[in-house]
């Protein structure tokens, strides 16, 4: 079985989608921009978690909502709205630190994982499928963002009791080259690894207009 983790913030406004909310601010001089862009954090994260819902009645996967802005009572009833019974704090530190710390829920567990964000309006099953199956046969799956990034990282059976060879260390998180440096760690390391789509995370408006009509 496979835990498809969902890395999400609690839709605030003023604490999500802030490159969106002062692009909306800047490009349509929207007074209320920043509740414009948690409007559009809570409906990515809806569409998120309704997609991974859908799958684990197709597949054998475990569905997980991993969350950040909120306390532990708090997280467990959106897990509940959102249809994700299993709920965990990201805890603190960089987007390393948080993907680490979800993944030794998997190493503790021996238990192959994926992990995605909710920033996703193109995430579909199909997607997840593959990833799913190429887990199967590779110790690595990323999914490519066009920003340089990834909004899939999948750390297959054998690698998930190894946490000492995971490619998260040293990587420029935020920066155009977080996909090669990984790709680079995994080559270093001797891990096999595969690619599904690209895929475009929403941050900027520019990401949004394809949307809009």
């Amino acid at each position: 079985m496979v835990q498809i983790v969902v890395m999400a913030r609690w839709p605030s406004p003023g604490r999500c989608k802030r490159r969106l909310s002062r692009d909306l601010n800047h490009e349509l001089g929207l007074a209320n921009s920043s509740e414009r862009a948690t409007r559009i954090q809570r409906r990515l994260t809806q569409h998120s978690a309704a997609v991974v819902r859908g799958l684990a009645g197709a597949m054998e996967i475990e569905p997980v909502l991993a969350v950040s802005g909120l306390g532990p009572r708090a997280a467990t009833r959106w897990g509940q709205q959102l249809g994700l019974g299993q709920v965990r704090l990201q805890g603190r530190g960089k987007l390393g630190t948080r993907l680490r710390r979800q993944l030794m829920h998997g190493h503790r567990h021996n238990r192959p994982c994926l992990v995605i964000g909710t920033d996703l309006p193109e995430l579909n099953p199909d997607d997840l499928r593959q990833a799913v199956e190429r887990l199967k046969q590779h110790d690595l799956v990323l999914g490519p963002a066009s920003d340089g990034g990834y909004w899939l990282l999948g750390i297959g059976a054998s690698l998930i009791r190894r946490p000492q060879l995971w490619p998260l260390i040293g990587i420029p998180w935020g920066g155009p080259r977080v996909l090669e440096a990984t790709l680079e760690a995994a080559r270093r390391r001797q891990l096999s690894s595969a690619l599904v789509p690209q895929r475009n995370d929403l941050d900027h408006w520019s990401d949004l207009m394809p949307w809009q009509g």
